[in-house]
């Protein structure tokens, strides 16, 4: 992958997106499902109109996000929030079509506004149904969850305001934990969803994954549409650009200190601050863990946190200033999330097109750092 474009920079590629894209359609179409992009993931926006030839619409989170989606993705908007500004719901009114409120007083204090507007009401819920392992800080149904109504909170009297439900339980998962919570679903609010118009089963699908098994998604899907007469939504971020981005930087120095280290000009905590959140250790292309290749490194940041560290990697030869190394599986959660910590510049964002031309599509500079605070 050779670029005379500038490092750091995020590089977008078109036929493995589209690849996801197929497949998502497929799902779709065997399935009966409407499939949304969850921009919370990712909101490269000069792909929308590739990507709404494949999706439905969009998800939001709030109201920039819904804005975006009505104004460059079109389809259909669909957003949810924990709790809404009163002071923002007016003007979300404009773009989104669905509304999803987190708790019954949300419900009450918005859901008619929304239904009065002609919008779609739902109400989050929580099956109180755990199938993560390793991603606590993912897992909306951790004790003590502040995402979606319990069981116990539900309140029936808000039944006339709904037009469906939503639950969002998974992160990275496959299909047989959706066919748990699920189940756990139909237990506590099943009989709820009977006159409903729609169900929505969240993200978290890793339905572009080799290993997922879109079968048994499908029987899923058609199992709650036959049973309650719903329409069903998915809304996957990841899915959508899985394994379709990279982000491309430089060796500035390398030094030793008990071990090799070499240093980036690309940091995790500006750049991809998942991989200290989660954490987890991103691929990097050609390389091997820590030990399995003749030389092994630890990669770091420039900025002034100790913690700046990406990982130790193992290569076939010697790390020396200027080589440019690729971290694969970087379109999603990584662009959504950057920031200008120790004034550290923004990456680039690069479109690689079909024939594998590469197209700068934003640049980023002092400005956008200076302009963040005042």
């Amino acid at each position: 992958m050779k670029s005379t474009i500038s490092t750091p920079y995020f590089l977008v590629d078109e036929t493995r997106l589209v690849q996801n894209l197929e497949i998502l359609r497929q799902v779709a179409d065997q399935a009966g499902c409407k499939i949304l992009l969850a921009q919370k993931a990712f909101s490269m926006f000069s792909c929308y109109p590739l990507l709404r030839r494949y999706l439905a619409g969009s998800t939001a989170s709030g109201l920039y996000e819904a804005r975006l989606g009505k104004e460059h993705f079109g389809g259909e908007t669909h957003v949810f929030s924990p709790a809404y500004k009163p002071e923002e719901f007016q003007e979300l009114l404009n773009y989104a079509d669905h509304f999803v409120f987190n708790s019954p007083r949300q419900l009450q204090k918005f859901g008619p506004a929304a239904k009065a507007a002609g919008k779609a009401v739902g109400l989050r819920v929580n099956p109180e149904c755990s199938t993560q392992e390793g991603h606590a800080i993912y897992d909306p149904c951790a004790p003590g969850s502040r995402l979606g109504t319990t069981l116990a909170n539900f309140d029936e009297r808000l039944l006339p305001l709904l037009d469906g439900l939503h639950f969002h339980t998974l992160c990275e998962q496959n299909s047989d934990d959706l066919e748990t919570t699920v189940a756990a679903f139909e237990e506590k609010f099943g009989r709820y969803l009977h006159g409903l118009k729609w169900i929505n089963l969240g993200g978290g699908h890793h339905i572009t994954r080799k290993d997922y098994d879109r079968e048994r998604l499908v029987r899923i899907v058609k199992h709650l549409k036959d049973t309650y007469q719903v329409e069903v939504y998915l809304e996957p971020g990841e899915a959508v650009v899985l394994n379709a981005g990279f982000l491309v930087t430089s060796v500035l120095e390398t030094l030793h200190n008990g071990m090799d280290i070499a240093i980036l000009d690309t940091s995790a905590a500006c750049h991809m601050p998942d991989v200290l959140e989660m954490p987890y250790r991103p691929p990097l292309k050609n390389s091997g863990e820590s030990g399995e290749k003749a030389y092994t490194y630890r990669l770091g940041g420039p900025t002034c946190l100790a913690g700046d560290v990406i990982g130790d990697y193992s290569f076939d030869a010697t790390l020396n200033e200027g080589d440019r190394l690729v971290f694969e599986d970087m379109a999603l959660y990584t662009m959504v999330k950057t920031n200008t910590f120790n004034g550290m510049p923004l990456p680039a964002i690069v479109w690689r097109d079909a024939n594998g031309q590469e197209k700068l599509v934003k640049a980023f500079g002092y400005e956008d750092f200076k302009n963040r605070l005042s």
